[in-house]
């Protein structure tokens, strides 16, 4: 178990394909905006920032999914995302995805787990 684990939210907060919660974390020594989502029964997360230029994607607050509800898309460039692995799907991400956060599903909850180490 990850000793500096934090809570996001509860389990039952995050829908398949439905609002995200915003969240932030330490990234790299700077207070950054990030996102969780539920996308086939798992929860993943990611920074809230586009992979095209930094600008945070959800185009009405925690609305990260498309209309389909099949990927998360940028509000802004129209920049489609696997939401299983934060994968450039199209748009002008031009092949540069989502950075993925390490989230753990446990006792109805959802934690953030940075690792140990920093990068």
């Amino acid at each position: 178990m990850v000793t500096n684990a934090r809570l996001i939210c509860r389990a039952a907060d995050l829908t398949d394909g439905g609002p995200g919660v915003r969240f932030t974390v330490d990234w790299r020594g700077t207070e950054e905006a990030a996102f969780a989502v539920r996308f086939q029964g798992r929860a993943f997360a990611y920074l809230n920032r586009c992979g095209h230029v930094p600008v945070e994607l959800d185009w009405q607050e925690n609305e990260f999914f498309d209309d389909s509800k099949l990927y998360l898309m940028c509000a802004t460039h129209g920049a489609i995302y696997s939401p299983q692995d934060g994968r450039c799907l199209g748009g002008r991400c031009n092949g540069r995805g989502l950075t993925p956060l390490p989230v753990e599903e446990r006792d109805g909850e959802i934690h953030f787990t940075p690792s140990e180490q920093k990068s």
